[in-house]
């Protein structure tokens, strides 16, 4: 199990206030409930609900988000908190800086016992990640980004594939949105990785040349993930081509598109036509 990534200085209590300390923290943190996580996946005896919009939940992201918000919060109290599994509060609007959490990115896959689920978690200020931290426990991955100091696995440098042809590029996300992607080049079809946060991720590592996701995405499944490809010389945007801002009143997104940067005007023309569905 990696505990930490030794390509960022050690963080004190103290020195929070800097984007590469609170990526420090964010990493410890997240692999930290990455290890409550990958537990009682490997326990197969987890119990699992269905909330109010339809989406489920098990009692591991209310392990892991407890534990996060504990751990977080305790570093800087007087930062907001945003995660899918604690009740929203207006509070968080007002702070100039915002833990944004995803105990579980990919419940349906962490409840397959599938490996493509994450621990997700990012410090916004004024709209923006400028740390974050993304595990992937069942496979043993550990992302890292700082704002102005590029992304990592591992403690391995990450750089965005450099493609510009949209014929022959790996392509994962929604049947819907991919369908529409493919109506316009011979595309590599890839499995949709579950955890949104993964997904992106994957072309951050060049892995993934398109990362697609339809409308309704929210905060906690993109502000890590978004902050690792930016540093890796990567893009995600909506369909107007604009980065996303983080900590709104509804912090929900419409459709979305990750690349490398020569991809990424190819990729936006073609899906502009529209997307709906699950993310």
């Amino acid at each position: 199990m990696i505990s930490q990534d030794p390509s960022l200085p050690r963080a004190g209590l103290s020195s929070i206030d800097a984007p590469e300390a609170a990526a420090r923290h964010l990493a410890d943190a997240v692999t930290a409930a990455g290890a409550v996580a990958l537990a009682m996946f490997r326990s197969g005896k987890v119990a699992s609900w269905t909330k109010n919009n339809d989406s489920p939940v098990t009692e591991a992201d209310i392990a892991v988000d407890r534990f996060l918000n504990e751990r977080l919060t305790a570093l800087a109290p007087d930062y907001g908190w945003l995660s899918e599994e604690t009740a929203d509060s207006a509070d968080r609007l007002a702070r100039t800086r915002v833990w944004v959490v995803d105990p579980i990115d990919g419940t349906r896959a962490f409840m397959a016992g599938a490996p493509d689920w994450s621990v997700s978690a990012a410090l916004v200020e004024a709209g923006r990640p400028i740390a974050a931290a993304l595990f992937a426990p069942a496979t043993n991955e550990l992302f890292v980004a700082a704002v102005g100091q590029g992304a990592r696995r591992n403690g391995l440098p990450l750089r965005a594939g450099a493609r510009t042809d949209l014929d022959g590029a790996t392509v994962s996300g929604p049947a819907t949105a991919v369908d529409h992607l493919a109506h316009y080049a011979a595309i590599q079809r890839q499995p949709r990785v579950r955890s949104l946060a993964l997904r992106i991720a994957r072309v951050a590592t060049a892995e993934l040349d398109v990362a697609l996701a339809t409308s309704n995405a929210h905060d906690w499944d993109l502000a890590a993930a978004d902050l690792l490809v930016h540093e890796a010389h990567g893009i995600l945007s909506g369909l107007d081509g604009r980065p996303l801002t983080y900590n709104a009143t509804v912090p929900r997104h419409g459709a979305l598109v990750s690349t490398g940067r020569a991809l990424h005007s190819t990729v936006l023309a073609a899906a502009r036509a529209g997307a709906g569905g699950t993310p």
